[in-house]
């Protein structure tokens, strides 16, 4: 039985919920891995997991109700047999993409990977083909046209041809302006300095004019709580204080000192330590 068979008899909700899964808006980052030769794309599925307990899919109507976790690793458990997406385990890299050999436990688990054998709703795709066919058969057949018809192509096509023509007009124009006003009076001016900056049509041409003065970068805000960390500390280094720390005042010996006379009489005075050998003979005898 062929996957399109086996999708065919999804119930609609379940259907419903693949096609949020495989749009942009559910967020998943699908990559592109080389399965029996083919390219393909492939999901991690935590991602899915995610996806289902997101606000987007929760506003969703007609989809299998979702609330934790656990339900959305059972209602992905139950979508396996119907052959959206398929588990895959990923081998070393061919190229810039991962080889994928099917696995032999298809289980859904949120560290998993899973390939896409569902391309969803193919209506855009045909709307778009049958319009590039449209314009292309309208351009071969031009010459048949209405003469009326050609003579407003023909209006509008100089229309655009003289738009770009002063858009370039503008652009040599600035710079020149620009490097004359360098050389006069420096840093020079810009005329329209959003010409090429991403905004709007009308705020490309506003203001009209602005000094190039450089601009100041940014230096890396301090935060509040850092700053009373910091004065904290302060605090601390200035109050607690280790006994080795303590003032020059508190831990000096008293500087008066004195020489106590000793009484050789007495036999007070040590004996010298350097005996020689006539010394240690005499005691002997």
């Amino acid at each position: 039985m062929s996957t399109t068979e086996q999708q065919s008899k999804a119930p609609p909700e379940m259907v419903n919920m693949i096609s949020f899964l495989r749009g942009a808006k559910s967020g998943i980052k699908n990559r592109t891995g080389v399965l029996n030769g083919k390219r393909i794309d492939y999901f991690k599925g935590k991602a899915a997991v995610k996806a289902l307990l997101s606000p987007a899919y929760s506003s969703l109507k007609n989809v299998p109700k979702i609330t934790t976790e656990a339900e959305a690793i059972t209602i992905l458990q139950q979508t396996l047999p119907y052959a959206f997406y398929l588990r895959v385990d990923r081998q070393q890299a061919q190229g810039s993409s991962k080889q994928l050999n099917f696995s032999q436990q298809q289980m859904f688990t949120p560290d998993g990977h899973f390939a896409w054998f569902y391309e969803g709703s193919q209506w855009t795709t045909y709307i778009g083909g049958v319009a590039m066919v449209a314009v292309m058969l309208a351009g071969v057949m031009f010459p048949l046209w209405p003469s009326s018809l050609r003579l407003g192509v023909w209006y509008l096509s100089i229309l655009v041809l003289v738009l770009i023509g002063v858009f370039f007009g503008i652009a040599i124009v600035r710079l020149i302006f620009y490097i004359v006003t360098v050389l006069a009076t420096p840093p020079g001016i810009w005329i329209f300095p959003q010409l090429f900056a991403d905004v709007g049509f009308v705020d490309s041409f506003i203001p009209l004019y602005e000094w190039d003065f450089p601009k100041k970068k940014k230096g890396r805000k301090v935060k509040s709580s850092d700053k009373g960390k910091g004065k904290e500390k302060e605090k601390g280094s200035g109050t607690d204080q280790s006994p080795t720390e303590q003032p020059e005042t508190e831990t000096e010996q008293p500087r008066d000192a004195f020489i106590e006379e000793v009484n050789e009489s007495e036999g007070l005075r040590p004996a010298s330590r350097n005996a020689t050998v006539a010394d240690a003979a005499d005691e002997s005898t």
